[in-house]
């Protein structure tokens, strides 16, 4: 009985050894594929098969370096930060329409207050923060100056309505995406 068992346990392993290497493939194709489809921009049938076929080849190559141990987390990380780009686009979507509001403005010498904005986050991976940095600075009329390793930011805001909504709910979604507490 005893021997038996033990031929069972072999073969479990094996199975469970084959998902993750099979998951982590499939998860950095389709990573690949994405973006390639995102950068491209081009649908047409013969450059989706090249990318089909280059997004094969880099995830068969490379599957174990990007998720070396395929773990559940990750989709959920990946996700998460699919969710959070989407919030980003938005974002940046809103301040590109508030800074055309500001340059198309009649008074728009009076409406420009530029300042700096210092604000202390409770982020402390550097990932977090320089994510959350460079968030920042991705949205139009506001740059950060400097970010430190205490979650210190200095935040130059081109009027006092881009200062207000500092540091605002992408400090939430950046503290969530990587598990910090706020």
């Amino acid at each position: 009985m005893a021997g038996s068992h033990t031929t069972n346990e072999q073969q479990v392993k094996p199975k469970a050894g084959i998902l993750k290497p099979i998951l982590s493939f499939t998860l950095t194709f389709l990573l690949m594929f994405t973006l390639w489809i995102v950068l491209s921009g081009k649908f047409v049938p013969l450059m989706i098969f090249f990318g089909a076929v280059s997004s094969f080849l880099v995830a068969w190559f490379f599957y174990d370096l990007i998720f070396p141990d395929f773990e559940t987390r990750y989709l959920s990380i990946f996700f998460k930060f699919f969710v959070y780009t989407l919030l980003l686009i938005k974002e940046i979507i809103k301040a590109n329409f508030h800074i055309m509001y500001l340059v198309f403005h009649p008074r728009m010498k009076e409406l420009i207050d530029p300042q700096i904005i210092v604000f202390e986050t409770s982020l402390k991976q550097d990932i977090a923060i320089a994510t959350f940095a460079n968030s920042i600075t991705l949205t139009p009329g506001t740059i950060t100056v400097t970010a430190d390793s205490d979650g210190v930011f200095r935040v130059h805001a081109i009027d006092r309505a881009s200062a207000e909504n500092l540091p605002g709910k992408m400090l939430e979604k950046v503290a969530d995406l990587f598990g910090e507490d706020i």
